[in-house]
């Protein structure tokens, strides 16, 4: 699967990190082994990658889960999801003290701060992530016995912080993966945006694609369109503080910039988000302290006010819910304590 090289600007572009696949076995098909079908049918996988992906029920036979040894038939219709294939560029493993706030033999979940690209690209060779993985993962016995393969299941934009779930076999990554292509995965962001978004909660809807004046950029298109992808956001008002609001946002889909350009769509870009508009002064007085009281809000947080809060799904071996929750990093919550001020002081 090819990827775009501002990719790693993504919030959680969890749902574009997949390969699917749809095969139709013809009429003089031979009755061979499932993984060895598919093994010589998908490029840039292994027969192992693909056994874990029939394990974790990634793979489906006319609709149904089946075993690595079933024995593909003439006209089966086989659907299979997959994570990303490995990238070309090979990643130089670097030490970083990672904040990490789980693992295990499977996976871990760490905490991002603000500032760091996830995955190298154009631009962002070192010092990212993955680099911080790589070197974390190198002593694994999969890091011992082939390339180390940091197993990305989803990203968030480089100046956005918070968790993210790392899938440390391939069972797991696979496992992951098709959580939140299935969209079961639970997370939340808290976002400050400016002025009230309309109702204590609400759903913005819309198709996501490149903007046509930017391509850097995304915006919102009708919902059913032949433009885009559709994203579904659901936020909660949590606290006003005048100009400005901090909500949660659950996100029904994880599409690039998701919350960022549904909150600028609805005339809220988040606070600081020089990207979508929120760098400049969208609500409040027209006076000098007012403007140099919000030019010394951007300069505590002076990035997009978006922190990834927390993250639920299924452990891929043990079958429980796994769930956590880390606190606002100091920027944002410095950021967040101005505007708590300045509520107090002004009604």
């Amino acid at each position: 699967m090819q990827t775009d090289p501002d990719d790693d600007l993504t919030e959680d572009s969890s749902d574009e990190l997949y390969e699917h696949h749809r095969i139709v076995a013809t009429h003089g098909q031979e009755m061979i082994r499932l993984d060895k079908f598919l093994h010589n049918r998908i490029a840039h996988t292994s027969r192992n990658k693909v056994q874990e992906a029939i394990r974790a029920e990634a793979v489906q036979v006319n609709g149904a889960v089946v075993k690595p040894n079933y024995r593909v038939k003439p006209f089966d219709v086989i659907t299979v999801t997959l994570p990303e294939p490995p990238r070309e560029t090979n990643i130089l493993p670097e030490a970083m003290d990672l904040d990490i706030r789980y693992e295990d033999d499977d996976l871990l979940l760490v905490n991002k701060p603000a500032g760091m690209v996830v995955h190298p690209a154009f631009g962002h060779w070192q010092g990212t992530l993955v680099n911080g993985l790589a070197y974390h993962f190198r002593n694994l016995p999969t890091g011992r016995n082939g390339p180390i393969r940091p197993g990305l299941v989803h990203r968030i934009d480089k100046d956005t912080s918070g968790l993210l779930v790392i899938g440390k076999t391939e069972f797991a990554m696979t496992h992951l993966s098709l959580q939140f292509f299935h969209h079961t995965i639970e997370r939340s962001y808290l976002a400050l945006v400016w002025g009230n978004p309309p109702g204590p909660t609400g759903t913005i809807r819309g198709n996501l694609d490149r903007s046509d004046r930017d391509r850097k950029v995304r915006a919102v298109f009708p919902e059913g369109g032949e433009r885009g992808k559709l994203a579904v956001t659901h936020y909660e008002v949590l606290q006003t503080y005048g100009p400005v609001t901090l909500v949660r946002c659950v996100l029904e889909t994880g599409r690039t910039h998701q919350i960022r350009v549904h909150f600028q769509h609805i005339g809220h870009p988040l606070f600081s988000d020089a990207t979508y508009g929120g760098d400049r002064i969208r609500v409040g007085q027209n006076t000098a302290a007012y403007r140099t009281f919000v030019e010394n809000a951007f300069q505590l947080l002076p990035r997009q006010a978006l922190h990834a809060r927390s993250l639920g799904f299924i452990h891929p071996s043990t079958g429980e819910r796994v769930f956590r929750e880390v606190e606002l990093p100091a920027d944002f919550a410095a950021a967040l304590a101005k505007w708590e001020g300045y509520a107090l002081t002004h009604g």
